[in-house]
């Protein structure tokens, strides 16, 4: 791992880090937009834009994420850095799970299945391996369920 990512993935732990972060949002999601997503998290981490519906307003809402890879599919995670509100896009797709991934450029039809159960449990394991601070998210998110989801490719987006 290089040692940037490395560096990442320990202050990722600290609460000002995910406050840094979230101020960053909107750059990431403007560097994502100018390079088709191909450049996401500054490469830092494996990430994607996700698109999806949103669930009051029915406008398309765009985030950067990071996803860890699973067979054909992508998972994700409602962490919010370990805010107590659950993030809007993680909303959105409990209420109407189709989406859009974009992942190097490539973008792609999903359907967002929420885990539960063994399967949530699994997924769990990959996600903090790529990313351990989801450990203290649990913590800092004050109880609320954190929904973890794999994105299930169903073809090529809609232009």
């Amino acid at each position: 791992m290089p040692v940037i990512g490395s560096l990442t993935r320990r202050l990722g732990h600290h609460e000002w880090f995910g406050t840094a972060m979230r101020l960053l949002v909107p750059a990431d999601r403007l560097v994502g937009r100018l390079t088709r997503g191909r450049v996401v998290a500054l490469g830092l981490v494996p990430s994607l834009i996700i698109t999806t519906t949103g669930h009051r307003s029915g406008l398309p809402r765009s985030n950067p994420l990071l996803y860890v890879p699973d067979d054909d599919g992508f998972v994700v995670i409602g962490s919010n850095w370990g805010q107590r509100q659950q993030p809007g896009w993680a909303l959105n797709l409990l209420a109407r799970p189709q989406g859009e991934v974009t992942v190097k450029g490539r973008r792609l039809a999903v359907r967002a299945d929420r885990a539960t159960g063994a399967e949530r449990e699994r997924l769990w394991q990959l996600l903090v391996t790529e990313w351990p601070a989801y450990r203290t998210y649990v913590q800092r998110a004050g109880g609320r369920e954190i929904h973890i989801f794999r994105l299930v490719p169903t073809g090529p987006a809609q232009p």
